[in-house]
């Protein structure tokens, strides 16, 4: 019999839960690897309808194969009207993320392989995924200003058709093409909160859309997605601060957050946080905006200055304190950030939920099962005695 092993108020943090082969952080070297292929590689050469078909298969795709995906996808776009409909009786003010986490269970009810529990299935389930979650946020953001959603447009890319559903104008290709580049740095990050809550669903044997649902809730939290929200926050409130320095020491010294710094696995620069940094300075110069890549640069450099020489040396910034400004630049309001982060996230979510049903060699119970180590009042072996109503004081 195999004995339970307690770790103890530790969140998970340095336990080994599975196996996976679709990603890889070195936190030590500021190293994240998809399928054997260094982010950095990606995000110069190749596109996001790639990393995602990677990311889903295992492999990058012949030009063919990668036709025949990107094509799927694009006529995968679009909602039933009885969804569309659903989203204008919202509430006006419901958080985009809320709207898009409600809406996954509204298209498992219009998906016809949601029953059907084959490998081919849940990747022709993760197809429509990828195509439809830009498609509810592009519409939401559009009902609740009063607007009618835009229809996709078949011959723009996945990441120019988001820019157009959201804004009504068809983007320049340089805009298109960083937003590209920034899905595929948010794509996959191995056992990340939101992308472990789809495998522990997932391992009920729930559907993916269940499973997709719950990492879009754990995405949702000011931990994990909503830091870039709030790193944009912090900028604007820094927009007019006379002395940056001074509020970054100060906010040290006081033992407070600076919002964008420290990662549970990296202990250097986060490299997709590398990149982020220059495509926010392009992007700035590129549409006057140089302020929030400067500013973000000041804060960088004084926050890591003062990091070090309290001997902090393992607190660099992470990809949300980057993909702040890059959005802010794009013209995206602040609480669309998480959701494009999701827009990214569902392929390796969706990737991670197919390794979860279908990996060969399965080490590991099928379901999710941790122990938690009972601290709460105890009356000895048999419990408490219960007490009628009447008898207590």
């Amino acid at each position: 019999m195999q004995e339970s092993v307690v770790v103890k108020n530790i969140g998970l943090r340095g336990v080994t839960v599975a196996d996976t082969a679709i990603s890889f952080i070195d936190g030590q070297q500021g190293i994240l690897i998809y399928r054997g292929y260094r982010i950095e590689e990606l995000a110069e050469s190749s596109s996001f309808m790639e990393t995602a078909y990677l990311l889903l298969n295992g492999r990058l795709p012949s030009k063919s194969e990668l036709d025949t995906f990107d094509l799927t996808v694009r006529q995968a776009r679009g909602l039933p009207d009885w969804i569309y409909q659903s989203m204008k009786a919202l509430p006006k003010n419901a958080d985009p993320m809320d709207v898009l986490q409600g809406c996954v269970p509204l298209l498992a009810m219009h998906d016809p392989d949601l029953h059907d529990e084959s490998r081919e299935a849940n990747v022709r389930m993760a197809t429509r995924l990828i195509a439809r979650l830009p498609e509810v946020t592009a519409a939401w953001h559009r009902i609740r200003q009063g607007l009618d959603p835009l229809p996709a447009d078949e011959n723009l890319s996945h990441a120019a058709n988001f820019l157009w559903q959201v804004s009504g104008s068809k983007p320049d290709e340089e805009t298109a093409h960083d937003l590209d580049c920034c899905l595929i740095l948010h794509a996959d990050h191995t056992f990340n909160a939101s992308t472990f809550a789809c495998r522990e669903v997932c391992s009920t044997r729930a559907h993916m859309y269940a499973a997709v649902a719950a990492g879009i809730g754990a995405l949702s939290g000011s931990l994990h997605g909503g830091a870039n929200a709030r790193v944009m926050a912090m900028l604007l409130k820094l927009e007019k601060e006379k002395d940056v320095e001074a509020w970054v020491k100060d906010r040290i010294d006081r033992g407070e957050r600076i919002m964008g710094f420290g990662h549970a696995v990296y202990k250097t620069m986060d490299p997709r946080a590398k990149y982020l940094k220059r495509m926010a300075e392009r992007l700035g110069k590129a549409k006057g905006m140089e302020k929030w890549a400067n500013l973000s640069r000041l804060l960088e450099e004084t926050a890591v200055r003062e990091f070090d020489k309290r001997g902090k040396t393992e607190i660099r910034p992470n990809v949300d304190f980057f993909s702040a400004p890059v959005y802010h630049i794009m013209g995206f309001p602040r609480d669309l950030f998480t959701p494009i982060f999701a827009i990214s996230r569902v392929a390796g979510w969706c990737s991670h939920v197919i390794e979860e049903k279908f990996a060969e060699a399965q080490e590991k119970p099928m379901l999710y099962r941790p122990q938690a180590e009972y601290v709460g009042h105890y009356c000895g072996l048999m419990g408490c005695e219960y007490e009628p109503m009447a008898a207590r004081g």
